[in-house]
C-alpha cells in the first residue's frame, strides 16, 4: 500500500482504473463497485410502521424469500457455533457515519462499536447485511477493524443482492431485509432467538417483531463524545440472552424499559 505521502501521478494506475476515496458520494462508491445504481430512496421511516399489516406473510414475497434461500450464495467468513443467538446488522448510519468527512475511518466509527461486538459476541453470532454492495462492505469492515479483530468474528455479510422489494401502498416498491433469507438457510436460528439492528425501520418490515430500530448515528464529529446507543444495547442483547426465550415476544420499539424478571450474577 503506498504511504500517505504517495501522490496518485506516482502509482502508474492503468487507464479507466477506478478508485474509492473515503468522502465520496455513496451512489458513486455504489457504482465503483458495479454494484445495483437503483438504490431505494428513503421514505418518511416514521410511518412505515403503518405499512407493516399482512406484508410479512403474503405468499408473492414468502415466495421471494425461497428463492433466496434456494439461489443466494453465502460466503462463510466465520462458523456458526452451537447454541448461539443471532444478531444483525446494518452499517451505515448504524455502526458507522459514511456522509461525514475524516482524516481516519475511525473517526466516523460509531462509539463503543468494538466492545459492543465483543460483549455481543459472547451469545451471538454476528452478521452484517447492507443495502449496499459486497465490495463497499468489505472495505468498510476492513476500514473499521471489525474484520480483523481478535474479540470477535463475523459470521458471514449480506449486501443488496439479498434483499427483496416489495409494493406498499403507501411507498411503492421498496428494498427490504427478510431475515427468513438467513432462517431458511441455517435452521438454528428462528424468530425466537434472532434480533436485526437497523436505522431505517423499513428495512424489517418482513421481520417488524425481530427489528430494532437504532438511533442514527450522523454528523460523527457533533455527535462522538455523547452517543451510547452500543453500550446501552449491549446491556439489551446481554439481558434478552439470558432471560428471553422468544424475542419475537417482546417490543423492541421499548427496548429501553425493558426490565427481565432476573438479571444473572446480580
Amino acid at each position: 500500500m503506498p504511504g500517505d505521502e504517495c501522490k496518485l501521478g506516482q502509482l502508474k494506475l492503468k487507464s479507466n482504473f477506478k478508485l474509492m476515496m473515503m468522502g465520496s458520494l455513496e451512489e458513486d462508491i455504489v457504482e465503483a463497485n458495479t454494484a445495483p445504481t437503483n438504490l431505494p430512496d428513503v421514505v418518511n421511516d416514521l410511518d412505515i410502521e403503518d405499512e407493516e399489516v399482512a406484508i410479512e406473510n403474503q405468499e408473492v414475497y414468502l415466495a421471494k424469500v425461497e428463492n433466496r434461500v434456494n439461489h443466494h450464495k453465502i460466503n462463510m467468513l466465520n462458523d456458526l457455533r452451537p447454541d448461539k443467538k443471532l444478531l444483525v446488522l446494518d452499517i451505515d448510519y448504524t455502526l458507522f457515519d459514511h456522509r461525514s468527512t475524516a482524516q481516519t475511518g475511525a473517526e466516523l466509527m460509531r462509539p463503543y462499536l468494538h466492545e459492543f461486538l465483543t460483549k455481543a459476541y459472547e451469545d451471538y453470532d454476528i452478521v452484517i447485511w447492507s443495502a449496499t454492495g459486497m465490495k463497499w462492505i468489505e472495505e468498510k469492515m476492513k476500514l473499521l477493524g471489525v474484520s480483523s479483530n481478535p474479540n470477535y468474528k463475523i459470521a458471514f455479510y449480506l449486501d443488496c443482492v439479498a434483499m427483496i422489494s416489495v409494493h406498499t401502498p403507501k411507498y411503492g416498491v421498496i428494498e427490504v431485509k427478510p431475515l427468513g433469507v438467513i432462517w431458511g438457510k441455517f435452521k438454528q436460528f428462528s424468530s425466537k432467538n434472532t434480533i436485526m439492528f437497523d436505522d431505517i425501520r423499513r428495512n424489517f418490515i418482513m421481520n417488524p417483531k425481530n427489528g430494532l430500530r437504532i438511533k442514527p448515528f450522523r454528523e460523527a464529529h457533533l455527535n462522538r463524545e455523547n452517543d451510547k446507543q452500543l453500550l446501552l444495547l449491549s446491556r439489551y442483547l446481554k439481558d434478552l440472552a439470558e432471560n428471553c426465550d422468544d424475542f419475537a415476544s417482546i417490543n423492541h420499539r421499548h427496548w429501553e424499559k425493558y426490565k427481565p424478571k432476573k438479571r444473572r450474577g446480580m
